[in-house]
């Protein structure tokens, strides 16, 4: 199965990371192109780009951790020190699968290429 795909856990509460929202982008040059948003599922994942429409180059995706935690009840700061996460990544060979975990707390957060 080839495709784009995220999974976000949040740490401080120990649960998935459900209804946040996600913006996928390309990236072309300095240019920053909207593909869609989207929001995670009760287990806090979204199945970003089908694999027939993922294609090589430069991604962006910008997770809105801010707002989630702010309807979560989590004690967070006003603004919040983490807003909107946002990781860069490149796609190198659209028949393999790539997924974007993202584990984080109102302070800090952590990724890797999952499989």
């Amino acid at each position: 199965m080839s495709g784009l795909t995220t999974h976000i856990l949040d740490q401080a509460a120990g649960r998935p990371a459900a209804g946040v929202l996600v913006r996928v982008s390309r990236r072309a040059g300095e240019a920053v192109l909207p593909v869609a948003d989207f929001r995670t599922d009760d287990d806090g994942r979204a199945r970003l780009i089908a694999g027939e429409a993922l294609m090589v180059g430069h991604y962006r995706l910008a997770f809105s951790i801010g707002a989630y935690f702010a309807a979560t009840g989590a004690a967070v700061t006003d603004p919040p020190f983490l807003d909107v996460v946002v990781i860069d990544f490149a796609v190198s060979n659209v028949e393999q699968h790539w997924h974007v975990p993202l584990l984080v707390s109102p302070y800090g957060y952590s990724t890797y290429r999952g499989s």
